[in-house]
């Protein structure tokens, strides 16, 4: 997995200008992979529908993945008949790709992208996007297990789609209801710094961006869809869902491993101006009182187990000490991870030192529990050793968790200027620029990039003359970090 790619946290969410001169609001992506017969009707009817009920400017581009049949000029003709196409080659299949690199290159604020063969009632489209363009939401999917949806499809297709997504709820803890639908939108600005961290590139492209877009808190809003399955689909179902089942295993072990940078997606608390001072949303005590009671106890039955194993080989003194200590340090590493929500390696050797000295004043008054019993009696019941020893931890589990919160993993709120990405309408090429410091904090990571200039053919003459005037299709893109070993020969897709 990727782990340091992302710029920078995201700024607070901003209703989209009314007009943006020049640049259309939607970009709405259709990647295609030998679909000479449909695509011509699928474009038509699209651009039809955005003409007549869509308020703002728009853009439709056809992001052909590596074709070998006519799907590249029938493009391209759509592309010269309508001034809102463009059309877009890669020489690489895959879903994934496509998308990451024509949303990589879009100057529009509002991505979008939907199936060739529009199983989907377009009716939903704005529905889809308008949460994006208000500013409420960060990410719009449309859904197909929603209640009041209508969908028409086969039993076998029904059981795949609603297994595949109590998986994902069971296994990555996904809260959305439709992972694969294939109608859905982003903003541009979380774009910029959420693909980077999606490694997939085929059709567990969606799942992985959402999961991710989820775990980090952002707004991912749902739209009911009215879907009719399309029984000419050349999606290869067995080999589809063992590339899915090998991604959850992926994404669910960089999780759990705290592996992945999500802290950087997070946006400041509230947008009213009046909320811009508010520098996050502060921890919940409550939240955390509970974590750590749970690991607490879990803590305690594991020290006590292990006292009491000890306590065969050795004195009462040695077996709490040894108990204590390698309770200890698990106790730091589950609070870290469960109670403070402490992501990823750095600060691990110094917050395990801090919880070593807090395990000292722990065990200066287990020990001294037990100095005080001896004292009291030569030879006390190994009941009465536990029961001592358990209002000891008590007392010592109360001290912890305040030293826990205000000293191993204080809610720090310093944070120098966040760098994030930018993009200037006019030219595909990205820059970085400061934002003020009330965009919230940042965690120290000096991120890690590799840059490539990628070449793709977007187009025959035409494209050539529009990257002389520096238009948006230009032949010669620089796009965000393309990864050296970017391709996929698994994918027959």
């Amino acid at each position: 997995m990727r782990t340091d790619l992302s710029p920078g946290t995201l700024p607070a969410r901003e209703h989209l200008p009314a007009a943006a001169a020049g640049t259309p609001v939607l970009d709405v992506v259709i990647p295609v992979y030998n679909e000479e017969k449909d695509l011509q009707p699928c474009v038509l009817r699209l651009h039809e529908h955005l003409k007549r009920t869509f308020p703002y400017a728009f853009r439709i581009t056809i992001a052909d993945n590596a074709s070998t049949d006519t799907t590249p000029l029938v493009a391209s003709r759509l592309e010269a008949e309508l001034d809102e196409v463009k059309s877009f080659r890669l020489e690489q299949k895959g879903r994934g790709r496509a998308l990451r690199t024509v949303w990589s290159a879009s100057d529009s604020p509002v991505l979008a992208y939907m199936d060739v063969d529009l199983s989907t009632d377009l009716n939903a489209l704005l529905p889809l996007v308008a949460p994006l363009i208000s500013g409420h939401s960060d990410l719009a999917i449309g859904s197909r297990l929603a209640r009041s949806s209508r969908v028409v499809r086969g039993p076998k297709r029904e059981f795949i789609s609603r297994a595949y997504n109590l998986i994902l709820r069971g296994s990555l803890q996904a809260r959305f209801s439709d992972a694969q639908c294939g109608f859905k939108a982003i903003r541009r600005d979380v774009a910029q710094v959420l693909l980077p961290l999606v490694e997939d590139t085929g059709w567990f492209f969606d799942t992985e961006m959402l999961v991710l877009a989820e775990r980090a808190g952002l707004r991912i809003h749902e739209v009911p869809v009215d879907w009719v399955d399309d029984p000419d689909s050349t999606v290869h179902i067995v080999k589809t869902a063992t590339d899915d089942l090998k991604g959850v295993w992926r994404v669910g072990k960089a999780l759990a491993s705290g592996s992945l940078p999500l802290d950087r997606l997070t946006r400041p608390f509230g947008d009213d101006p009046r909320d811009r001072e508010i520098k996050d949303v502060p921890k919940g005590l409550a939240r955390q009182l509970v974590g750590f009671c749970v690991v607490g106890g879990l803590s305690t039955l594991f020290y006590l187990l292990l006292y009491s194993g000890f306590r065969i080989v050795s004195g009462s003194q040695t077996a709490n000490a040894l108990a204590l200590l390698v309770s200890a340090i698990a106790n730091t590493a589950a609070n870290r991870r469960l109670t403070f929500g402490v992501r990823g390696r750095g600060g691990a050797i110094r917050h395990q030192a801090q919880g070593l000295v807090v395990f000292g004043i722990g065990l200066a008054l287990t020990s001294g529990s037990l100095a005080a019993l001896n004292a009291a009696t030569s030879d006390p019941a190994h009941s009465t050793e536990l029961a001592v020893l358990i209002a000891a931890n008590l007392a010592a589990t109360v001290l912890r968790f305040l030293l826990f919160r205000a000293w191993v993993f204080p809610d720090r709120q310093d944070t120098p200027s966040t760098v994030v990405a930018s993009h200037s309408p006019s030219s595909p090429t990205y820059s970085t620029q400061q934002l003020p410091q009330n965009y919230g904090p940042l965690p120290q990571r000096t991120p890690q990039y590799t840059y490539e200039t990628a070449q793709f053919r977007a187009g025959e003459a035409a494209h050539a003359a529009d990257a002389a005037n520096g238009t948006w299709r230009d032949a010669t893109m620089q796009l965000q970090p393309v990864r050296p070993h970017d391709t996929d020969s698994r994918d027959s897709r």
